[in-house]
């Protein structure tokens, strides 16, 4: 089923993503052509502070639209997906992360990207300032875990990452109860 790489042309090189037009031979001997958008991953952190989660309202510019996120951020060059976790979820909610446990990966676009998110949950959190960028607008929220379950159900929260990483975490708690 793996397909063979023939030619790789770097279309884009941003900030944030390179864009690659690649020519591939598929397995049943057809020459096609791939747009790989290529990220350096992410992470998504779900924190819990007096048992409400810290969720995030932000502006995306993507979709014109305020989006209600688990706080987030992109991996830095060469950055352990550990270290990232903890620097953006202080820098965006203010809180220090003194135990953070991994809870595994998402693949949110994979038809045509190789970005990976990585997913934690933040355990021993400790108040400290927040450190936002220059161009971050993040209002900060705390929210029961069922009236965001329900914000899920009724497509108030629609951001992959999040919806995925909550998920996990009910699953986890349902299989050790």
């Amino acid at each position: 089923m793996k397909e063979k790489k023939l030619t790789s042309n770097m279309i884009f090189d941003g900030k944030v993503v390179k864009l690659f037009v690649d020519e591939v031979l598929t397995p049943n001997n057809n020459v096609a052509t791939r747009e790989i958008v290529k990220h350096l991953g992410g992470v998504c952190i779900l924190g819990m502070i007096d048992g409400k989660i810290i969720m995030e309202r932000q502006y995306r510019y993507a979709y014109d639209e305020i989006l209600y996120e688990l706080p987030a951020g992109k991996l830095e060059k060469d950055e352990n997906p550990i270290d990232s976790a903890k620097r953006e979820f202080e820098e965006e909610t203010g809180y220090k992360v003194k135990n953070i446990i991994p809870y595994g990966e998402m693949y949110p676009t994979c038809g045509y990207s190789n970005e990976i998110i990585y997913l934690f949950l933040a355990d021993g959190l400790e108040k400290t300032k927040r450190h936002l960028d220059e161009d971050e607008v993040i209002d900060i929220e705390f929210i029961e875990i069922n009236q965001v379950v329900e914000m899920i159900k009724n497509g108030t929260i629609k951001d992959a990452k999040t919806i995925c990483l909550i998920s996990k975490y009910l699953l986890n708690k349902k299989e050790s109860n």
